[in-house]
Order: structure tokens, then C-alpha cells, then sequence
């Protein structure tokens, strides 16, 4: 397919040989590692799997358990990793431990009250959404709650996905350059945001 890298399209060509129980395992499996490991392309997988629900004979529904299955379980991992970095106080962590969960305690704070609300958009933040749930590991936030609604967003974002699979059924590419879009404007925005921040932290210590 015209645009595409010669390894997705080695891997459209695979996944379009028919559905199967290892091939909805890969979407899963592809959606859990995208929280672990962040640079991992699991979005483009998804898209594959909204893809191949709109041209193959891939059933919509199966493709969106599969996908936000993963997206739950990777979330859970990441929680995990929170939560054992809050063990133990404060005073038994090293110095350069120690400073550090100092400085972050305004935004754990901040964390653990609005952490729901954090949660529930994390699926269409790009890059950044492991993060807020190794924060709700730190601050504790109750697991029913963090996965309650870590799958809300993520059957929200995957539905959205599958829709748009179905707009754009014929052109693969087309739905991948729409996401790579949308994404690239969600980051100038967080960049946007983060500088503002930034220079407002800075007018408040010189004044």
C-alpha cells in the first residue's frame, strides 16, 4: 500500500489472511505492550485491527474486546509499577529518591484528587498515558477505580477507531494519516500547555 513502511505492510498482509484466535491475541497483545513500552506502535495496530474489521471478515466486536483487553491489562502493569515505587515511607528512601518525591508531591496531590478525571482521558493523549497510571499507582488510587475507568477510555478511543476504520475501509493509509494528524496535534498542544506552565512557574518565583 502507497505510503505505508514495508514492515506494516507485511503485517496488513498477514493479519488479512483471515482472523483467528492468534491474530486477535496480537491485537491485544500489541494494545497491553503500547502502555509498557510507550514508543511501541500500538495505535497503528489498532488501527489495523479497525481496518481489517471494516475489509476482512474480522468480527468489530471481537477486535474491540481484544484491543481494549490489552489496553486494560497494560494499564494495570503500569499501575503495579505506581504502586511499588510508593512502598515504604518517605524517610526510608535515599537522598536523590527522596528530593524527588518531594518535588512531585504537588502534583501526586493534585493526582489523587482529580485522578479519575486523569484516567478517563488518558486513551487520547498520546505518548503520556502510562504515565498517569503509574501516578495512580504512587498515590494509591483504588484499583476498581483506575481500571473502571482505564477501560472507559479505552473502549471510547477503540470504538472511535473502528468507526473511523469503517469511513475509510477502502484506504488504509488514509486512517492511518488521519490519527498521525490528530496526534501530532495533540502533542504541539501539550507542548503548548507545558510552556505556559513553564513560564507561569517562573513569573510566580521571580515575583
Amino acid at each position: 500500500m502507497l505510503g505505508m513502511e514495508p514492515w506494516l505492510e507485511r503485517l496488513v498482509a498477514w493479519f488479512s489472511e483471515g482472523p483467528s484466535a492468534v491474530a486477535y491475541g496480537a491485537l491485544s497483545l500489541a494494545a497491553m505492550v503500547e502502555y509498557v513500552i510507550p514508543p511501541f506502535p500500538g495505535d497503528t495496530i489498532t488501527l489495523l485491527g479497525a481496518f481489517l474489521a471494516a475489509r476482512a471478515s474480522y468480527s468489530p466486536a471481537l477486535v474491540l474486546l481484544a484491543v481494549t483487553a490489552g489496553s486494560v491489562f497494560g494499564a494495570y502493569l503500569d499501575y503495579l509499577v505506581g504502586w511499588r515505587l510508593s512502598r515504604g515511607p518517605v524517610e526510608e528512601m535515599s537522598g536523590r529518591a527522596r528530593a524527588a518525591r518531594e518535588k512531585m508531591a504537588p502534583v501526586l496531590d493534585r493526582f489523587a484528587r482529580h485522578g479519575a478525571s486523569y484516567i478517563a482521558i488518558n486513551r487520547f493523549l498520546p505518548g503520556i498515558r502510562a504515565l498517569f497510571f503509574v501516578a495512580a499507582g504512587l498515590v494509591r488510587l483504588p484499583l476498581w477505580k483506575v481500571l473502571f475507568f482505564g477501560a472507559v477510555s479505552a473502549l471510547a478511543w477503540n470504538a472511535a477507531l473502528i468507526g473511523l476504520g469503517f469511513l475509510a475501509a477502502s484506504r488504509f493509509e488514509v486512517l492511518l494519516g488521519w490519527v498521525r494528524t490528530y496526534t501530532s496535534v495533540v502533542w504541539i498542544a501539550l507542548l503548548i500547555a507545558a510552556a505556559l506552565l513553564v513560564v507561569r512557574w517562573a513569573w510566580m518565583r521571580r515575583n
